[in-house]
């Protein structure tokens, strides 16, 4: 019996060669080994985040980066798997890419100084901010109707907002828990915002959820 994982993606192509600018002639000459869906095999990356460019939704996500926080790679996976329209990176410029697993090569990754320029980056272009946190006052995800055109704003692992994201926000909202803990891993609260998104704007006709 083999042992390991299957062999992810395809082999060399064959047969006539494709036409058109967005294949890569390595890839087709090598393989494909990329983790992407079916309708990107062979294509360069670029010919890829123009194709996604076409048709990224309309939300925004943003978390903060005081600490290095293990959890802003999962989340930009995240992102990438929704198709945000960009991610942002609040505090610290460096960041832990591990866990976006090389997604962010696809996905618009902005950095901001502060929460304050984050604001006003997305004011102007008529994008509401709105906070993930479970504090008082918030609105529940599960009754709120969302803006289509919005910016969720993550805090930390552990401390969660910080006080100036809490001012910066057009509004805060939480995610019911049931459960003995305060508070939920900050990558998951961020994959059930964005498709709390999805459920209420996206197209889910057809295939045009499959990428």
């Amino acid at each position: 019996m083999p042992h390991g994982p299957p062999e992810v993606g395809v082999g060399p192509w064959v047969g006539p060669l494709p036409e058109g600018q967005e294949y890569d002639a390595q890839l087709l000459a090598e393989g494909d080994r990329r983790n992407v869906v079916d309708r990107y095999r062979y294509w360069t990356m670029a010919a890829i985040v123009a194709d996604l460019d076409t048709r990224r939704h309309d939300f925004h996500v943003a978390i903060e980066n005081w600490q290095h926080d293990f959890n802003i790679g999962t989340v930009v996976r995240s992102a990438n798997a929704f198709l945000a329209a960009e991610v942002h990176i609040v505090g610290n410029r460096r960041w832990n890419r591990r866990g976006a697993m090389v997604t962010d090569r696809y996905q618009h990754v902005r950095h901001h100084a502060g929460v304050e320029d984050l604001a006003a980056y997305l004011h102007e272009q008529g994008v509401a901010l709105y906070g993930v946190d479970n504090l008082p006052g918030s609105l529940h995800l599960e009754t709120t109707s969302l803006p289509r055109s919005v910016c969720f704003l993550f805090g930390q692992e552990g401390p969660g907002l910080s006080e100036a994201a809490r001012a910066a926000c057009d509004a805060t909202f939480s995610i019911a828990q049931f459960g003995s803990t305060r508070s939920i891993n900050a990558s998951a609260a961020a994959a059930i915002a964005m498709h709390a998104w999805v459920r209420e704007h996206a197209d889910l006709s057809g295939d045009a959820w499959r990428g």
